[in-house]
């Protein structure tokens, strides 16, 4: 995979790519999900079909999850389990497509998903902005053509900095 990096003012550790293929989407899904741990959280952002389950179905496989991975839009948080490697870990897969208001998610299982016990992935994460952590990792996914993706890791904090750092050289080198 081809990765080219973007610096700014900000951070340094912005990571931009096209991806070419479901496939590939999945591939540096699975490389981002096997350097998650205990406590991380991913917020998904970009347009409806760009490829945001599939980037998670990646991670969910990284983690060593044999759960068939679907997008939750109607019970909202799906819950899997991660795989030996990773201590059987909750994954949690968060799908705020339906929300329209912020108070809508009170009560929908956000604040357990993102109490440190497992990995919180959040399809939709600009619909929770103030319930977000202030450390994080944003993973925007654009359109670039019917099958290519542009997709941009910006991490906030130095533990995303880092995992942005070894993405870049065990996913891209």
């Amino acid at each position: 995979m081809k990765a080219r990096s973007v610096h700014t003012v900000n951070s340094p550790h912005v990571l931009d790519f096209v991806s070419h293929s479901v496939a590939q989407t999945m591939r540096v899904g699975q490389r981002l999900g096997e350097l998650l741990q205990r406590g991380d959280v991913v917020a998904l952002r970009g347009d409806l079909g760009v490829g945001k389950t599939h980037l998670i179905k990646g991670i969910v496989q990284g983690l060593g999850s044999t759960d068939m991975v679907n997008s939750p839009s109607f019970v909202l948080i799906n819950q899997y389990r991660a795989g030996a490697r990773h201590s059987g870990m909750p994954i949690y897969h968060a799908d705020l497509y339906r929300i329209e208001r912020p108070a809508e998610l009170h009560g929908v299982g956000l604040e357990e998903a993102l109490d440190d016990t497992g990995v919180c992935l959040i399809e939709w994460a600009d619909r929770a902005e103030a319930w977000l952590p202030d450390e994080r990792l944003d993973v925007h996914l654009g359109h670039l053509s019917e099958t290519k993706r542009v997709v941009r890791f910006t991490p906030h904090g130095r533990r995303y900095e880092e995992l942005v750092d070894t993405l870049k050289k065990t996913a891209f080198t």
